[in-house]
């Protein structure tokens, strides 16, 4: 039992650190100034979770090191036998202090509270690749349902059967990243497409991206750079789509990257919601680049899943899904389509906060 050094220096200096903030924000030439107050409170709700803790924990040490102390004088057995329950119940409660204390020292992704841009592609399989694809876009549609977080989708492109090529998602809500971030990869389904009249099993893909939703201040995007074109729009949109060029590509010339929106009303409002994906789009690639520089090895942010690795599979005969980062398998897969989500994304987030951990401990005792 026993936090390493490290960490109680860590955490005093938090407790610090949260203890002058306290006092500057009642100061009169903090209170006059909106914009610093507004950047000492959002400093201070980031420490808040870590100093509660910590602050738990000296408490009951001290309570635990009074009751033992107690214990030694006391007499009387039945007052004994109540120290001793109280004792127990203290080493308790800071044995699961000292296992969340070092969970709440590593550093927070900037991105946890930001909305998403979710993206996802029909992969290899043809038609049932986008059917799958459509049902993948309603997995994420109902979980957010059952997260009260709210769904617009940017851009569609149908097929015939009710498959989906491409659609691109918003999702609005409060630590949406923080949660979907972990779907980022390569997710197979296998089973009897109904396009099949031979009763084979097929595999089949689509791809999912998950981007932080960013502001303009966030990414500039100078309009030199870009590349604006615009069309018809196609699909399933009756006469309007045919007649009117709504329809918009925007080519970033430096990086190639190359976004189109044709599902708004207007050639405007298509150009806008384009610049808003381009901009997340921009600004996932720029943070990546930037963690390859700070650490070869982390190929993308962590916990997201390279964009090439196969996740998840969803298989109909066995009423199966494995999640391969974790090897976990739950056999209820109508649920999870339905946007049971929970169960996996919880035990990814457990995962990978633990190898998080893990590379904290070692960078401490290199440091040691």
């Amino acid at each position: 039992m026993g936090l390493a050094n490290l960490y109680l220096e860590k955490l005093s200096a938090l407790e610090k650190r949260y203890e002058e903030l306290t006092s500057r924000l009642t100061l009169p030439e903090t209170l006059a100034d909106p914009s610093l107050y507004a950047k000492l409170t959002k400093e201070l709700a980031s420490l808040e979770d870590s100093v509660k803790a910590y602050r738990e924990y000296k408490s009951s040490l001290k309570q635990l090191k009074e009751n033992k102390e107690m214990l030694e004088v006391e007499e009387d057995d039945e007052l004994r036998q109540l120290i001793k329950e109280e004792i127990k119940l203290l080493e308790e409660k800071i044995e699961r202090l000292e296992k969340e204390l070092p969970l709440l020292l590593l550093p927070k992704d900037p991105n946890d509270e930001k909305n998403v841009i979710v993206e996802i592609r029909a992969g290899a399989g043809g038609e049932e690749a986008a059917l799958f694809a459509a049902e993948l876009m309603r997995m994420y549609q109902r979980y957010a349902e059952r997260k009260g977080w709210k769904v617009e989708v940017l851009d569609i492109n149908e097929t015939g059967l009710g498959g989906v090529k491409e659609v691109v998602l918003r999702i609005e809500g409060k630590g949406a990243y923080s949660r979907l971030k972990y779907e980022s990869g390569v997710h197979r389904v296998q089973r009897v497409p109904v396009t099949e009249a031979g009763g084979r099993i097929h595999t089949s893909t689509a791809t999912v991206a998950v981007l932080p939703e960013v502001d303009e201040v966030e990414v500039e995007i100078r309009p030199e750079d870009l590349k604006i074109e615009t069309m018809r729009a196609s699909g399933h949109g009756g006469q309007h789509v045919n007649r009117t060029e709504s329809a918009v590509r925007i080519t970033h010339i430096p990086t190639g990257i190359v976004v189109s929106c044709q599902n708004e009303r207007s050639q405007h409002q298509n150009k806008a919601t384009a610049l808003r994906i381009l901009r997340a789009k921009l600004y996932e690639l720029y943070q990546r680049e930037q963690q390859e520089k700070i650490q070869k090895e982390r190929r993308s942010q962590v916990g997201t899943g390279e964009r090439s690795e196969k996740i998840r599979t969803y298989n109909f005969p066995q009423n199966r899904v494995t999640d391969h980062r974790i090897g976990l398998t739950v056999y209820n897969l109508p649920e999870v389509l339905d946007g049971d989500l929970d169960e996996f994304i919880d035990a990814l987030i457990a995962h990978f906060r633990a190898e998080a951990l893990k590379q904290e401990e070692q960078a401490l005792s290199l440091a040691a």
